[in-house]
């Protein structure tokens, strides 16, 4: 288990509190809240990436170091600004070419797609091709930024599956931002929502689901399966 103990964000510009949290990131935690809640911030700051004028306190105990591109692999929001259009998929990938063709096998995609350019693969294998670069290092933890909005159901579907065979298979623990409650519960065993940068409500993704606690969890929860995105 990794603990944040403590990941508290401060816009030094305005002196204010962006995010003030903490949580435990178990086999498959979920990051949920409406948009501007601090689900990405907090993502960001986890893997460094904050901008400059952000100030970060942060207390975390893991049992591994936590090292991006090493320990750690990003999946991001969308797979079609995620890779060089320019660039074949070949020449995107850091590692030698039987570990690729072996996360290929995993992946199940076509060998073929390897020598292609982005252009020429459609939004569910550009996913998988993220997703293979992502699992090269053999990462330990892995956090994925909203990695099915711009998919379609069908393959959004086929994405969840998917990330519960690779994780069954593979073993890395998952830290998956979204604002979807009906994917979070889907696909992670425990729950973090937070609103305005705090932490609402934690726990089993199923106990919140079935009783959540707080009125604002039950709003988010019943807004989502009302098939509508819960925004400000």
């Amino acid at each position: 288990m990794i603990k944040i103990k403590k990941l508290k964000i401060l816009d030094k510009s305005l002196q204010n509190s962006l995010v003030d949290i903490a949580f435990n990131i178990k086999n498959s935690t979920a990051l949920v809240g409406e948009s501007g809640s601090g689900k990405s911030l907090t993502l960001k700051a986890i893997l460094g990436m904050l901008p400059p004028n952000l100030e970060l306190d942060i207390d975390i105990e893991s049992p591994f170091k936590l090292n991006r591109g090493e320990s750690i692999s990003f999946v991001p929001q969308n797979p079609f600004t995620a890779l060089s259009p320019l660039t074949k998929i070949s020449k995107q990938f850091f590692s030698s070419e039987s570990r690729v063709k072996e996360l290929f096998r995993l992946l199940k995609l076509d060998w073929r797609l390897y020598n292609q350019y982005p252009a020429n693969l459609s939004g569910g294998q550009l996913q998988r091709v993220i997703f293979a670069i992502a699992l090269v290092n053999a990462p330990k933890l892995i956090m994925l930024d909203e990695p099915t909005t711009a998919l379609d159901s069908e393959l959004r579907d086929d994405m969840i599956e998917l990330l519960k065979e690779l994780q069954y298979k593979l073993g890395f623990k998952m830290l998956f931002v979204t604002h979807e409650i009906d994917l979070a519960a889907n696909l992670c065993e425990d729950m973090v929502i937070l609103k305005s940068g705090v932490v609402v409500e934690s726990g089993k993704s199923a106990d919140i689901i079935s009783n959540p606690k707080k009125s604002y969890s039950r709003l988010l929860i019943e807004s989502n399966f009302k098939n509508r995105e819960f925004r400000r």
